[in-house]
């Protein structure tokens, strides 16, 4: 356990910014398998807009550096090829 202010303050920080990034990585995650189900059920207008939401959630958790920017670039990729075949991989 800390035994100094300083210590126990980073603690605290730690807890707080731990549960920000599960949420952020969390909404990723899902947004990516709504995506992936609409590109599946052949809904290319609901696969889009789905897509538009998760490519906006990927470059948040880059910038509040949740994920590796080759991470959401990736994930960008596969998601669009998996789109564009119709198959959520």
């Amino acid at each position: 356990m800390a035994n100094n202010k300083s210590a126990l303050k980073r603690i605290r920080q730690t807890k707080v910014r731990t549960e920000r990034n599960k949420a952020l990585k969390s909404k990723v995650k899902s947004l990516r398998k709504k995506t992936l189900e609409a590109a599946a059920e052949g809904k290319t207008d609901d696969a889009q807009e789905a897509m538009k939401a998760l490519t906006s959630a990927l470059d948040r958790a880059v910038k509040k550096s949740v994920l590796h920017k080759n991470k959401a670039a990736n994930v960008k990729a596969k998601t669009v090829k998996a789109i564009k075949s119709g198959v959520g991989a």
